[in-house]
């Protein structure tokens, strides 16, 4: 599994950062904040890039993966009321603030093109996953999210990343949809155990997607 990435570092508050941003196009993707929920569309090949960095930010423990999805094409047909976001993931243990991530990503570098790749034993075997453990108490594998700057920030411990990756590149084998119109998606369910102090997410599959409006 591999996908083109930046790598930007920037030293703040007597600390030094470093960000992954996806490299290339990646125009067919988009966040919108519903209020009760929080929407996802994807056509195929975005599906499987926000994959591979998921996975990447259950490796990365003092690493930001910034995925900007405010700025990109609109899936046609889709109707997601509410305002687009941008898309942040760190672990818990990075303890990254919102508040101050405006700053951080004004003071980012240009940046240097790399090409991520991951093993596929990166993803673990759906049979050797405890998914009843994931509703007791105790745990705390769990996705915590924050909203500031118009940016979606997902905190979570690196097993949370890795058990949820699948979620993306199900879309990638269950797409394009068998029939013109059918409903393909996948969801990070409140039922799931995988979901703390944060929204469920609907992931969306789109193939035809629309230019963005160009700002006056």
């Amino acid at each position: 599994m591999r996908t083109p990435i930046f790598v930007h570092h920037a030293r703040l508050d007597g600390r030094d950062w470093r960000v992954i941003r996806p490299g290339g196009k990646f125009a067919h993707a988009g966040l919108w904040d519903e209020d009760l929920w929080l929407s996802m569309r994807v056509d195929r090949g975005a599906a499987h890039r926000i994959g591979v960095l998921w996975l990447l930010a259950a490796r990365s423990r003092h690493t930001i993966i910034h995925l900007p999805l405010r700025t990109g094409a609109q899936a046609v047909g889709a109707d997601p009321h509410g305002r687009r976001l941008d898309l942040v993931l760190s672990q818990h243990s990075l303890q990254l603030r919102a508040s101050r991530w405006p700053r951080l990503r004004a003071a980012l570098d240009k940046g240097r093109p790399e090409t991520a790749q991951l093993p596929a034993s990166d993803l673990p075997d759906p049979d050797g996953i405890d998914y009843r453990a994931r509703h007791h108490r105790e745990n705390r594998d769990l996705l915590n999210e924050q909203v500031h700057a118009d940016t979606l920030f997902l905190a979570g411990s690196p097993t949370v990343f890795r058990q949820t990756a699948d979620r993306f590149f199900d879309l990638v084998q269950l797409s394009p949809a068998p029939e013109p119109g059918s409903h393909v998606c996948t969801e990070f369910h409140s039922g799931d155990g995988v979901l703390g102090n944060a929204r469920e997410i609907h992931v969306e599959y789109h193939t035809n997607w629309a230019a963005p409006a160009k700002r006056r």
